[in-house]
């Protein structure tokens, strides 16, 4: 063999050495299965705020840029570009430029330009003739001015104040381009993108389908044909069904951790992952409804809760406490354990907080003999029905008798955003981890998801004071002084931040689960399946 043959060999055998053997082994074709918990109010995912209604069509859209596929912690350093190619701040940092991907056609053949851009943004921000039925992160855009196009595949982001993260919002799996051409009406029963997937059909309380898109702008992807959702609420039910093969995937996170011991046991060839956990569970309660707009019977509701009990039920032990933040190891902006348990209702002497919220509910005229009636409202499926049942017992310690009511999920999120409720039970998930994405949509004075009106202008300016600090070790400790505040405020009062399993069969390859999101990580383009 010749010099030259020998050394291509040689660059041959290092290249294949390199390359994973997952990589090599790549399959076309085969429909997906997945189980889906519920069933949305509709598949626009710029109008909904829960994950059964981004996650199923997360694959029919692209973003500007995204947090990497195959990074299981969503940090600065994992976006990468999508629609976007490149992107540069100007010397006041209050200026996002991106260049973008020419050649790319939205699912009905018409081509994708900077337009698109300017629509989606203008869309969200309420500055277009047409109205998003629901806007729940309008409130991530608050320092937007506008989004300014020159020529076809440029656009640039204005902001009124430098804001170092911006580029996190971007990259959520809750932030897809929208058409210019389509309606907010079509969107929310035929959605079409440009992503891997384009979307077949939509039948509420059934299913979900998607199908291979053959002219992606990305060569060779998605390897599957298609992705099928199928609705189906019962957990147990869903265990039995994919422990004999009906369905590859798991709804993610869904999984609770003693069914995942039920999985392991009787689908040992299957792969169960437990994530760090980034959805919290919280009360929230309707500040502006007598008697719930005095803070004294707030701050007596909070100290009853015994944040243990909720995380040895429901989690085994394995759920995890914070105050506002996912905290570490799995997020990166909580705050620490030790700092935590510091905090009013944290400490482990669950029966000194529990008397001392009894004299403050006798004092306001509640006892043995005239207990508090109210019902606490709750999404009705499991994940929040089983925490709101703790919930009502713990209430009972302090003379507050509570009988529950479930929603349906179409009117879960619309009944809390006009506080038509007096207390709650709800679930947050962390759609991006870190403070922009969180704070100021949950907590600010106004915020979208500020469910309960919780308004307090010094921690406004704390959250501002954050989102400008280029310092990351400053921003995180500004972060956790507006947790402090917040829950000595009472603002949301967290029990926990949950731990629930993915779960996939063998053939399912190519799959990462993320650690502080439950949004960003569903673009399914390079999934495969091995069989």
């Amino acid at each position: 063999m010749a010099r030259g043959a020998h050394l291509v060999a040689a660059i041959l055998f290092l290249i294949s050495a390199a390359v994973p053997t997952a990589v090599l082994a790549q399959k076309t074709g085969g429909i997906l299965r997945v189980w889906l918990l519920d069933s949305p109010a509709s598949v626009s995912i710029l109008e909904e705020s829960t994950v059964v209604g981004e996650r199923p069509v997360m694959g029919v859209f692209n973003n500007l840029v995204l947090f990497d596929q195959h990074v299981p912690q969503n940090s600065m350093a994992s976006i990468r570009p999508e629609l976007a190619t490149e992107w540069s701040w100007d010397e006041d940092n209050t200026r996002l430029t991106f260049h973008l991907r020419q050649g790319v056609k939205w699912h009905d053949g018409k081509p994708f330009t900077s337009a698109d851009i300017k629509c989606t943004w203008d869309l969200m921000q309420g500055n277009a003739a047409e109205r998003l039925r629901v806007n729940p992160r309008k409130s991530w855009y608050d320092n937007l001015v506008k989004v300014e196009t020159q020529g076809d595949y440029e656009a640039s982001f204005i902001l009124k104040r430098p804001q170092p993260a911006f580029l996190t919002l971007l990259a959520s799996g809750m932030s897809p381009v929208y058409p210019c051409h389509v309606t907010p009406a079509q969107m929310r029963q035929h959605p079409i993108g440009t992503g891997p997937f384009k979307f077949v059909e939509f039948k509420p309380n059934e299913s979900i389908k998607l199908v291979r898109n053959p002219d992606y702008w990305k060569p060779g992807l998605p390897y599957l044909d298609g992705v099928e959702y199928t609705v189906v609420r019962n957990r147990s039910t869903i265990i039995l069904a994919f422990i004999a093969g009906k369905y590859d995937l798991t709804f993610a996170g869904s999984v609770s951790v003693p069914l995942m011991h039920n999985i392991e046991q009787q689908r040992p060839e299957a792969a169960c992952e437990l994530p760090a956990g980034s959805v919290s569970t919280n009360l929230i309660l309707n500040r502006n409804a007598p008697p719930f707009d005095n803070p004294e019977l707030r701050r007596a509701m909070a100290l009853t809760l015994d944040r243990k009990s909720f995380i040895d039920i429901l989690t085994e032990g394995t759920g995890l406490k914070a105050a506002a933040m996912q905290p570490p190891p799995g997020g990166i902006w909580g705050m620490p354990k030790e700092m935590l348990e510091q905090l009013p209702g944290y400490g482990t002497d669950i029966a000194k907080s529990r008397a001392e919220a009894r004299e403050i509910m006798q004092k306001l005229g509640y006892g043995p003999t005239n207990p508090l009636r109210v019902k606490v409202s709750t999404r009705d499926i499991p994940a929040y029905r089983d925490p709101a049942v703790i919930l009502i017992d713990q209430l009972k310690e302090i003379y507050i008798n509570a009988e529950l009511e479930p929603v349906d999920t179409t009117q879960w999120y619309p009944k809390v955003m006009r506080k038509d409720y007096t207390v709650a039970l709800n679930l947050t998930g962390t759609y991006v981890d870190d403070p922009d994405g969180m704070l100021s949509e949950n907590y600010g004075c106004g915020g979208v998801a500020n469910y309960n009106s919780y308004c307090n202008k010094d921690v406004d300016r704390l959250i501002e004071q954050q989102s400008v600090e280029p310092d990351q070790e400053k921003r995180k400790h500004l972060v956790w002084e507006i947790e402090r505040r917040m829950t000595e405020d009472g603002a949301r009062p967290l029990m926990y931040f949950n731990k629930g399993a993915t779960c996939w069969q063998p053939a399912v390859k190519n799959l990462t689960v993320m650690q502080n999101s439950i949004y960003n990580g569903w673009r399914m383009e390079d999934i495969w399946l091995d069989r």
